[in-house]
């Protein structure tokens, strides 16, 4: 029987991964999303769904906020990028997690969990004890700082590293991966530069290059460079310089403030 899933998640580009996973994976019809928790309330009030994928941390109303607020409730699946030890805790009730970015194994793992638990949801004693924790949690819950307040992941072997955006000099792509460079080491990133511009030019960054995306609080220097380019030093510990592209000079001197 297909699952009739609904996704709520502030980051567009984290919703659009998601349901090309369910897509792949099979068993889910994706009835809906949204990117915000508003909208998200009242299209779950008149669609019935048997699954939700939330985000947690999402500016105005939490997930929790959300699922204390709806009539009925439907299994669910939080959807977060903070291994937080309370999660940890919501794998013996009717709520498993996945950690973004989300991989196509831990969404199987959270699919096969959801399959078994179904009967039980349905049961009285079921509803009552999950209403009753995402309650206390609504009223408890005091988000971390979150990656739209500067942090993105990088996923180092089986671990997951939180990198503070402020820290990240640039990111780059090189034979096919993306990195996230800072003072200290490079990382790699799941994300293509063309992801991360359109997630982080609200946050301070430029595209200066196909393969570039500049922090432009960390520029130190700017001078002219051959065939109408430009070179940024950066103000890190090597005194990084990348090349700007002679597209981009003009948005890259406006954004600093230059004519």
């Amino acid at each position: 029987m297909t699952l009739r899933a609904y996704l709520v998640d502030d980051e567009p580009l984290a919703l659009k991964r998601l349901s090309r996973l369910l897509k792949v994976a099979g068993g889910v019809e994706v009835v809906g999303s949204a990117t915000d928790p508003g909208e998200a309330l009242r299209a779950l009030a008149a669609e019935r769904v048997d699954v939700l994928f939330l985000d947690i941390q999402m500016p105005g109303m939490n997930g929790f906020e959300l699922l204390a607020k709806l009539d009925s409730q439907p299994l669910v699946i939080f959807t977060t990028a903070h291994d937080s030890y309370a999660l940890r805790a919501f794998e013996v009730s009717s709520i498993d997690y996945l950690l973004k970015p989300v991989e196509a194994p831990q969404l199987d793992r959270a699919l096969r969990k959801l399959a078994q638990l179904r009967e039980l949801a349905g049961s009285l004693s079921a509803r009552a004890e999950f209403q009753a924790l995402v309650s206390r949690l609504a009223r408890e819950f005091t988000p971390p700082q979150r990656e739209r307040a500067g942090r993105i992941c990088s996923r180092v072997g089986d671990r997951i590293v939180f990198i503070e955006l402020e820290e990240v000099t640039h990111f780059y792509s090189k034979d096919r991966l993306t990195f996230a460079a800072t003072g200290a080491k490079k990382y790699v990133v799941d994300y293509t530069i063309s992801e991360l511009e359109e997630r982080l030019t609200s946050k301070g960054f430029l595209r200066i290059h196909r393969a570039t995306l500049l922090n432009l609080s960390l520029v130190g220097e700017l001078y002219r460079w051959f065939g109408g380019r430009m070179r940024v030093r950066l103000k890190d510990k090597d005194r990084t310089e990348l090349t700007v592209a002679r597209d981009q000079v003009k948005t890259l001197k406006e954004k600093l403030g230059l004519r």
